[in-house]
């Protein structure tokens, strides 16, 4: 619910990209089994602590099925053409002409963002 509300939000007010508080574990902690392997199962919304859907489970999250390189989301683009690692997650309008999906994204990037209220 939440979600088709931001993208409709996005879609409406012409926005590019918004952060989310999605993010990849990459701190201490994240080696324990239940993650591994962590670019598929140690997704996590940080707002609420809750962990996501692996991310090769299709139907129960929103990555989109394109990107900068052309692959599935989460690909961690950056990192493979040497730049930093791809820990968090945006929500792009149309970006890759995909639609308005999740994309991970390195988190030095500017963007504005949603909050939630707990």
């Amino acid at each position: 619910v939440e979600n088709e509300w931001i993208k409709e939000r996005i879609v409406r007010e012409h926005v590019k990209y918004i952060w989310t508080s999605g993010r990849l574990c990459d701190f201490k902690g994240c080696e324990r089994p239940d993650l591994q392997p962590v670019a598929i199962n140690g997704w996590f919304w940080t707002a609420v602590f809750q962990k996501l859907a692996p991310t090769t489970t299709r139907d129960q999250n929103d990555w989109s099925e394109n990107g900068g390189i052309g692959r599935p989301q989460p690909d961690n683009r950056e990192a493979q053409q040497g730049g930093a690692s791809e820990n968090c997650l945006a929500v792009l309008n149309n970006f890759y002409k995909d639609g308005v999906n999740w994309h991970d994204v390195a988190c030095h990037h500017r963007k504005p963002f949603v909050c939630e209220e707990n």
